[in-house]
């Protein structure tokens, strides 16, 4: 790269300069992103003036002229186009500091972004995966008429930012950099933005800080429960079995809880009314796919899993890669 070319600030493990750590959790937020695609509104919800044409206005149904979708106008690209985009191109713009004297980033502790991977298991598909065969065990001579619908999750990813304190979030997000240039660019590039404010527990650290895959599972609680509650047996107890299953010190390589300290009612800093309910977020990482899948039928996954439904309302668990 040339010198006239920005270089990108890597805002993650090795890259970060190291600072003296503490006892106490930091704060994330944990942004559940959606690309700018031409999905009909009733599948995908829109956040408020997301997708725009290229003049910049609101495109006011998504999935009657794909071509006028400012970011992308071919939908079979448009997948592709927005993973290679974002990391590539809005990270790398989201890290750059125009001043010299713009210390705002100095207050962002880690940044990582989590790309919906779709070949891993979902909670929806999940190993172990079975061949379509017909009532004697054979496979169909064609594939057509067996091939099941794709049901996709509600979210392409997330914007994972960790920082010492509420306050650090403010200084990052109101500078005029980001405010002026950045949040202009997600309403073109993301269709919806979804944050869950977050105090962090790390039960397990990383040892590398580059974990390849890492499970995203969404956790919201029984209607008979309260929020503090919940979090609290989830802390205090269920990790504690997590951590004691023996396909978790060989399998997993970083198991990180996020609770939910959102707000739960509208207009205030933070609301989103898909995540607002939600009470817990458990990132689980791993050194490879394989290493995911064979956790996931392990006996260790289906203890954790049966603990998980004694707490959780039914049917509301989501996961995905």
């Amino acid at each position: 790269m040339t010198r006239s070319l920005a270089q990108e600030q890597l805002l993650r493990a090795p890259y970060l300069k190291p600072r003296l750590g503490s006892d106490e959790p930091l704060i994330v937020l944990c942004s559940f992103l959606s690309r700018a695609d031409n999905s009909p509104l009733q599948e995908r919800r829109r956040g408020d003036g997301h997708v725009l044409d290229a003049q910049g206005q609101v495109i006011a149904d998504p999935a009657a002229d794909s071509a006028a979708n400012a970011f992308e106008g071919n939908p079979n690209l448009n997948f592709e186009k927005w993973g290679e985009y974002w990391r590539k191109v809005h990270g790398v713009r989201f890290t750059y500091a125009e001043e010299p004297d713009d210390r705002s980033l100095e207050r962002l502790q880690r940044y990582d972004q989590f790309h919906r991977f779709a070949a891993g298991p979902t909670q929806t598909n999940t190993p172990p995966y079975s061949a379509p065969v017909n009532d004697s065990g054979h496979l169909f001579p064609t594939v057509i008429g067996h091939i099941a619908p794709y049901r996709r999750p509600r979210w392409d990813g997330i914007a994972y930012l960790n920082f010492f304190s509420l306050e650090d979030i403010s200084v990052v997000l109101a500078n005029e950099r980001v405010r002026r240039k950045i949040l202009p660019e997600d309403r073109v590039i993301f269709r919806d933005i979804a944050p869950v404010l977050a105090r962090q527990y790390i039960l397990l650290p990383s040892a590398s800080g580059d974990d390849a895959v890492t499970l995203v599972k969404v956790h919201v609680r029984r209607a008979d429960l309260s929020r503090a509650g919940f979090q609290d047996w989830w802390l205090h107890e269920h990790a504690d079995s997590v951590l004691a299953q023996p396909d978790t010190p060989h399998l997993v390589k970083r198991y990180v809880q996020l609770h939910n300290i959102g707000p739960t009612e509208a207009g205030q800093p933070f609301f989103h009314p898909e995540t607002s309910g939600i009470d817990g977020v458990t990132l689980m990482a791993f050194a490879s796919l394989n290493d995911l899948e064979d956790f996931l039928q392990s006996d260790s996954q289906h203890v954790i899993s049966d603990s998980e439904a004694t707490m959780t309302a039914a049917g509301m668990t989501e996961y995905w890669t």
